[in-house]
């Protein structure tokens, strides 16, 4: 089943599930301070279930530049297809396809790691970055050697999969017949579909799941974990910064977020969301963002304000300890020292 929220959220959002004036959303949607009621009024943020109205706000407000996330109607059978299956070196790797809607298979890669046949592994789930190999950088077979971190995951115990994105790779994808508003929504959706999988797995323990991804990955994976909160543990390598620092129309191909540009022109203050919201949506759930120093994607004094920005939230939900930042000297890139961080914040996570 794909979630939006948890039970316990739903519970407690309830009729809370307002739209917020279109003032608030175009003026201080960065500010994480307050919360709009129904009628209109600001409220300062003291409490979680506070933090929660203002979170359903904030889903709202991506599905208003994303599209709506599919519900029931578009949900089918994954009908996994195994097309192929290799060892390498202790593990599994196979190679399949599952049904994500009604007129689109996803190609991924699944590695499965030695062990009894009842062990119950930590799984990730992994998301690549802008490349023409797609789905086979990460799986270590060709691409860039700093980016095979489904295979180094799994060979570190986890179970993890590597769904491609839409038009890279074998991903054949024509955006223009998509019934998705955005390439990032049929992403999401494509993703969720790739948990749902990791689920039905019997040696995957369904409370131990992480996601992690980068540049496009990057980003790809904090969008997914706003909408799913199986995923326990999001790490996020040069994946964003503030919109205000950013390129906004580089989000706005079909493969992104045309609306930026069709509804709010291209300007960063009038679209209704932005990261510092995204990651505190994820409070109390750990997340870590490495980031270069140097990136000429994602200039890092953004992410140093996003990340800031996200503390009081975090602090609200008494997890501040769960947010955590990694800067390292260089360019655009996952180097080994900042993968080492990585793995080891998962296991800190996922393997308690």
């Amino acid at each position: 089943m794909r979630l939006l929220f948890t039970l316990a959220e739903l519970a407690t959002v309830g009729s809370a599930l307002v739209a917020q004036p279109a003032g608030f959303q175009s003026r201080d949607h960065i500010d994480l301070s307050c919360f709009v009621d129904e009628r209109g009024k600001q409220h300062p943020l003291k409490t979680v279930a506070d933090w929660r109205v203002r979170r359903s706000h904030i889903v709202q407000n991506l599905e208003r530049v994303m599209g709506p996330l599919p519900r029931t109607a578009r949900r089918v059978a994954l009908d996994v297809k195994i097309l192929e299956e290799k060892r390498v070196g202790d593990l599994v790797r196979r190679k399949l396809t599952y049904q994500s809607d009604a007129d689109d298979r996803v190609p991924a890669y699944l590695f499965l790691p030695p062990g009894p046949p009842r062990k119950l592994f930590p799984a990730v789930l992994c998301l690549h970055q802008t490349t023409a190999a797609g789905i086979d950088e990460p799986a270590g077979i060709r691409g860039d050697p700093d980016l095979k971190y489904a295979l180094e995951l799994a060979e570190r115990g986890y179970v993890t999969i590597v769904p491609e994105y839409p038009s890279f790779g074998s991903h054949k994808y024509d955006f223009a017949k998509s019934p998705y508003a955005s390439g990032s929504m049929k992403a999401i959706w494509d993703n969720l579909g790739a948990v749902d999988l990791l689920v039905s797995l019997p040696n995957v323990d369904k409370n131990r799941i992480g996601v992690i991804g980068h540049s496009l990955g990057g980003h790809n994976a904090m969008f997914t974990a706003v909408f799913d909160q199986r995923l326990k543990v999001i790490v996020s390598s040069c994946g964003f910064t503030a919109f205000q620092k950013d390129d906004m129309p580089s989000w706005t191909g079909p493969r992104y977020m045309p609306r930026i540009k069709s509804e709010f022109g291209n300007d960063a203050k009038k679209v209704p969301f932005d990261f510092h919201e995204i990651v505190a949506a994820f409070a109390p759930r750990p997340f870590l963002a490495c980031a270069a120093e140097k990136d000429a994607d994602f200039d890092v004094a953004g992410v140093r304000e996003v990340m800031n920005a996200a503390g009081r939230i975090y602090a609200l939900h008494d997890a501040k300890a769960h947010l955590e930042a990694h800067y390292f000297a260089g360019k655009h890139a996952f180097p080994a020292d900042a993968r080492k961080r990585a793995y080891e914040f998962l296991d800190r996570h996922l393997k308690k």
